[in-house]
């Protein structure tokens, strides 16, 4: 499955995946939105925590506005544990 045809994920966001290996939908299941994350950051500073965010509700295949407020919190933790 293409990358775009995920919620979330439009042109140059599934052009920044495919910059850091992710080609397909199933490569970002595999490697998880905190990996993916990771990676996004280290190769394009600018990304932030929504971008964490649109990754997971990708993966969960829903909108990043409907993740749970506690999933939210863990990601908030862990993005704001890399600075």
């Amino acid at each position: 499955m293409e990358l775009t045809a995920l919620n979330n994920i439009g042109k140059e966001m599934s052009r920044k995946l495919q910059q850091i290996g992710v080609q397909t939908a199933e490569d970002l299941q595999q490697m998880g939105s905190k990996e993916a994350f990771v990676r996004l950051k280290m190769a394009f500073p600018e990304v932030c925590l929504v971008h964490l965010y649109t990754l997971q509700g990708a993966i969960d295949g829903t909108d990043y506005n409907q993740l749970s407020e506690e999933l939210k919190a863990e990601l908030k933790g862990f993005s704001d544990g890399m600075k």
